[in-house]
């Protein structure tokens, strides 16, 4: 991606399909020009208004009519990308929004590369690194926890935070680099205590973020929760229950589930995807030996799994291989049909979280939801604007590297070593949190961030 191309570029804000309104955008110095060259207003005017909506149709070279729109010119430097930026307001159909683009092109237009948009929002200093990689966190967000997680990052909090951060560490390198100046002196214990108590200030916050990096990755990606156990203990009915619907097929006989079944579910804010599977038991049925192995698969895969047990007959031999199939992943262990009475269970089960419930009745359903959430979200984000949650696994890795950096800093401070290397490791570890926000960042890594956005974005 050429950062000097100042060419006008077009392209789409929505996507082609069967919608009632598709927006196109136009963004450079040739924007107004184009708009006046395809787009006929219903009333004659001499000057398009900033940022008024106009109505009209949309001409081509013959003066035809392509399509009936509105559109809207926005002056520089008041628009998404700081330059001048119309947007055409057209129907939604995939046909009408090629032949708009088509004309466009033909008038001069170069079409967007994806996230050219919001790079040159991010080059003429709109928005920095991490609100660009905001701005698809929000258009992919799949939970109401996450799309506010990522509405703050849009905002600017990552940037407000990394911002403060650095003027802590600038003011400990000040102090360094003014004792560097007078190497026959050594440093008094008063300013290596302010110098240090800077560097710990950071530290402490740094480890804050990189901590919440785990709950950031839940709310971005969501989680997997397996439905395990032997035949007819419920696991269907649950599914069932937990999503609200008859998505599963429920009969008292064994075996009902062949295969896997999965669904999406949102536990306020947290996005799970729900995995229904075949009972685990020896069978001679060549079908159901195939479900029982894909559900065997699956369990690598989780990130929970909900053990069901029927409490009213209690636990067989066939829980504990089921228990035992679990391996090393975390357990919830969902003891089913409480609505019939519940047997005590063996010691195996006794180390394991447990919800009692009934599927059928509903009995209990939301303390399973709650448990769900709790394993996922133990300091769940609240909606204050002070929460800060790490999301990007490349901010993650910044700020890991950044810790670091203070480290190696604050072992250099306590033995007392040269203090070039301690302004060393200060300089490493601004130009590190520098690269969250683009002050430093390579290029090549800004170009991977925006060749993951869609075009017109």
């Amino acid at each position: 991606m050429d950062y000097a191309d100042r060419a006008t570029i077009a392209g789409p804000a929505t996507v082609f399909g069967q919608g009632g309104i598709g927006i196109i955008r136009v963004s450079g110095e040739g924007a107004l020009p184009l708009l006046r060259r395809i787009f006929q207003t219903q009333r004659p005017t001499s000057a398009f208004t900033s940022h008024r909506l106009y109505y009209g149709r949309i001409v081509d070279e013959s003066g035809d009519a392509v399509d009936e729109a509105m559109a809207v010119y926005m002056r520089a430097p008041y628009t998404y990308t700081r330059e001048d930026v119309v947007e055409l307001h057209c129907h939604g159909g995939a046909v009408v929004g090629r032949r708009v683009l088509d004309l466009l092109m033909a008038q001069g237009a170069r079409l967007a590369l994806p996230g050219e948009f919001t790079l040159r929002a991010f080059l003429n200093g709109r928005i920095d690194l991490s609100q660009a990689e905001g701005v698809m966190e929000v258009i992919g967000a799949q939970s109401l926890l996450g799309q506010k997680i990522a509405l703050r990052h849009l905002q600017g909090r990552l940037r407000d935070t990394c911002t403060a951060l650095r003027e802590r560490l600038c003011d400990a390198l000040a102090l360094v680099e003014a004792w560097i100046d007078f190497p026959e002196e050594d440093l008094d214990p008063a300013t290596q205590e302010a110098i240090g108590g800077l560097i710990i200030q950071v530290h402490a916050q740094l480890q804050g973020l990189i901590d919440s990096f785990r709950t950031g990755r839940v709310l971005r990606e969501g989680v997997g929760v397996l439905i395990l156990g032997r035949p007819n203990v419920g696991k269907s009915s649950l599914l069932n229950a937990l999503l609200g619907s008859s998505r599963a097929i429920v009969t008292e006989l064994p075996g009902t589930t062949r295969d896997t079944i999965e669904e999406q579910l949102d536990l306020a804010g947290l996005r799970v995807r729900l995995i229904d599977t075949a009972g685990l038991r020896q069978s001679a049925d060549l079908v159901e030996q195939e479900g029982v192995r894909r559900s065997r698969d699956k369990i690598a895969e989780a990130d929970l799994i909900l053990l069901v047990i029927d409490g009213h007959q209690g636990a067989v031999a066939e829980d504990l291989a089921v228990l035992e199939a679990c391996g090393d992943k975390p357990v919830l262990l969902v003891i089913n049909k409480q609505d019939l009475g519940a047997r005590a269970l063996p010691e195996a089960f006794s180390g394991l979280s447990r919800i009692y419930l009934s599927a059928r009745t509903g009995e209990g359903m939301p303390l399973l939801r709650d448990g769900i959430r709790q394993v996922f979200l133990a300091r769940e984000p609240q909606a204050d604007q002070e929460s800060l949650v790490v999301t990007e696994a490349r901010h993650h890795d910044c700020f890991t590297r950044c810790l670091d950096a203070l480290h190696r800093a604050l072992g250099t401070l306590q033995k007392k070593e040269s203090l070039e290397f301690l302004a060393f490791e200060l300089h490493a570890a601004l130009d590190i949190l520098g690269e969250i926000t683009g002050e430093t960042a390579p290029e090549d890594i800004i170009q991977r961030i925006f060749s993951k956005f869609c075009i017109g974005k």
